[in-house]
Order: C-alpha cells, then sequence, then structure tokens
C-alpha cells in the first residue's frame, strides 16, 4: 500500500491517504515540536509520496501549527483542492474569555473564522469537534456546524474524544433533521489502548464513520525505543503521562512487536501501526513525526503485510478488558452457538456482536 493508495473517509466521498499527517508538533511554542523549517521539510514528503491528509487543531502550538500549514500552502503555490486539511474547534485560545472556547454557537463560528484566517484558505475540509462540551445542547452544536456546511466555509464534520452514546445522539439527530452528518470519528486507538473496541468502533461502523486514530504509537512508547532496561534512564518529551505507560503489560506488547519486526527487517513502530491501520473500521491512522526521519520511518510501515498468525499474536498479548454488556453479550453469543439459552435468549438468536463488516450490512 502508499500513500496515494486512497480511502474513502466513512461512508462520504472524501478520498484521503490511508495515513494522515498529524501536525500537532508543528512549532515549538509549547517547548518542544518541529521547527518551521523542519515543519515545511516534512510536509514536502509527506505531499510529495501522494499524502493529501493533514490534521491540526485550533490550539496546536498555540495557533501556530495552523500558520504553518497555510504559509507552506500560499508560498509553494500549491493548488488548495488537492489537500484535504482539517482542524479542530473546541479549545479557548483567549482565556478567561468564557465564550472563547467549547462548543456553542458563537464559539464554533468564532473558532472556524480564525482557523481559516490562520490556514488563509476560505474552507476547511474537515472540522472536528476537538472535545465533548457536556455545557452546550448537541443540538446547538450540530445546528451551527450545519450552517458552516451549508455556508461552503466547512466541507464535513466530525468528531473527537466523545462518548459513544453523545456521537450516536448527534449522528441520528443530524440525520432525522436533515442537517449535515459527521464522517468520522478521532479516537485514541493502539496496541496499549483498545477499549475503544467495546462501544466506539462498532458504534462508528454502525453508523457510517470513518476512524482516524490518534496516538497509535502511544506518544512514542510502541516506537521500541522504551525498554525495561532503560528505563527511568530516558526522559520522555512528554513527560509523566508516557512514564505511565511503561508497565509490564506494555513491555510484553513491546517484545512481541520487536519479535515480528525482526522478523519483517523493519521497526516496532511500523509493526505497530500496520495494526492499527489493518483493524476493521480504521480508515486513516494519524501519524505524527517531529523529524524527517521519523516521518520516513512512520511511512515504511505502509509497505508492511501482516500474516494472520502475526496479528493473532499482537491481538493475545495486548487483549483488553471490556466493560459491560460486552463480557455478557460475548458469553451469551459463545452460549447461544452451542445451542443454551441465557436468560431467554432463543438459541436459534442471530449472533449479537456481527464479526465483520460485511455482516452488518
Amino acid at each position: 500500500m502508499a500513500l496515494d493508495h486512497y480511502v474513502t473517509l466513512g461512508r462520504s466521498g472524501l478520498r484521503v491517504s490511508p495515513f494522515c499527517l498529524g501536525a500537532m508538533t508543528f512549532g515549538q511554542d509549547w517547548g518542544w515540536g518541529s521547527s518551521v523549517s523542519d515543519s515545511e521539510v516534512i510536509l514536502a514528503r509527506y505531499i510529495e509520496k501522494g499524502g493529501n491528509f493533514i490534521d491540526t487543531a485550533n490550539i496546536y502550538t498555540k495557533g501556530h501549527s495552523e500558520a504553518i500549514i497555510g504559509d507552506y500552502v500560499r508560498q509553494r503555490g500549491l493548488r488548495r483542492d488537492q489537500l484535504v486539511i482539517a482542524t479542530k474547534f473546541f479549545s479557548n485560545l483567549f482565556p478567561p474569555d468564557p465564550n472563547a472556547g467549547g462548543a456553542g454557537r458563537k464559539s464554533i463560528i468564532a473558532a472556524c473564522e480564525g482557523s481559516l484566517r490562520r490556514l488563509q484558505t476560505d474552507y476547511i475540509d474537515l472540522y472536528w469537534m476537538h472535545l465533548w462540551d457536556q455545557f452546550t445542547p448537541i443540538e446547538e452544536t450540530m445546528r451551527a456546524l450545519d450552517d458552516l456546511v451549508t455556508s461552503g466555509k466547512v466541507r464535513y464534520i466530525g468528531f473527537s474524544d466523545t462518548p459513544a452514546w453523545k456521537v450516536a445522539q448527534a449522528q441520528v439527530m443530524a440525520v432525522f433533521r436533515g442537517w449535515a452528518p459527521l464522517i468520522a470519528l478521532q479516537i485514541e486507538y493502539s496496541l496499549v489502548e483498545r477499549t475503544v473496541e467495546g462501544e466506539m468502533m462498532p458504534m462508528a461502523q454502525e453508523l457510517g464513520l470513518g476512524v482516524t486514530p490518534w496516538s497509535p504509537l502511544r506518544g512514542g512508547v510502541l516506537t521500541g525505543k522504551y525498554t525495561r532496561e532503560n528505563m527511568g534512564q530516558i526522559e520522555p518529551g512528554r513527560g509523566d503521562r508516557v512514564k505511565s505507560y511503561l508497565t509490564e503489560s506494555t513491555f510484553e506488547i513491546i517484545d512481541e512487536l520487536s519479535k515480528i519486526a525482526d522478523a519483517h527487517e523493519t521497526s516496532p513502530a511500523a509493526i505497530a501501526l500496520a495494526w492499527v491501520q489493518g483493524r476493521a473500521g480504521v480508515d486513516s491512522t494519524i501519524i505524527g513525526a517531529r523529524t524527517l526521519q521519523q516521518l520516513e520511518s512512520n511511512l515504511s510501515a505502509l509497505a508492511v503485510e501482516l500474516e494472520t498468525d502475526e496479528f493473532e499474536a499482537l491481538d493475545e498479548v495486548s487483549k483488553p478488558t471490556l466493560s459491560f454488556p460486552i463480557p455478557f453479550l460475548e458469553m451469551a453469543h459463545n452460549l447461544m452457538h452451542a445451542g443454551a439459552t441465557v436468560d431467554g435468549l432463543p438459541s436459534e438468536s442471530p449472533p449479537l456482536l456481527p464479526e465483520s463488516d460485511e455482516e452488518r450490512y
């Protein structure tokens, strides 16, 4: 597979690269990240190899990430329509102004105008709600987003980091009211974070949302640079959050990644990315890179073809603990296949958990 092996995002006609370039590290305004020149080198290489999907947010490096992308597209004379530029609203760039953040109409429209200025464009291809706003009615958010789509300032919309029940409520509401529907869901998903398989992933597939995982390497934990031997000797750039992931269960996953990577003569990171991109429901995985070398390393995952037994080995070593009702449903599913009944469920009932995309439609 190559970067120009484009896939449609969710139940839409928007065609994107299988790896999306995450721009959270563009700019050093947070005290770490890529310089402007390094960011431009990364952008140039990604686009040169056929990549068209770039993901940023208004809050990334205090708005500098969007500005770097906008400057690059304008200065290089690129055709704007060749790129799919995604950005996010929600974060407050002007505290303590209470209306400068969140998902209310006033905030969404102001945030959109600010992103358009920094990106130096008259439209955003995919506009994400960065986080769920518990204090704003979801109908207000969806209606405001529909207005932006109708006005031409936004082409498509999606949600990031929002509970499954709230995403489902918003999508059903949009469909029944004739508003612009969500086409994608951005969530954390990796060999270390698989709890999304309980509710988020099945919900996305059922509602036609393309999934774009973030942090597929869990903040660099799955690159292989952290080992039992050097634990405590390497200081992660993102501090305690990354340190908290370095548990024995994580090292067992890293051991399996390293074993498979040796067999494929590649890196543990490439294997971890290939595993995520190979999951049912995943359309485009978001990869980050502070250097050109990191970008090239991550892109090498597109050439990896994992064998069935390798997928199974990684699945087993990273098996998540899912919350109710998933364990009960799996038990009922297994018992019914064995001809038993559970709480009045007839043994002739179809499987409760579809095992593939084909079984859902």
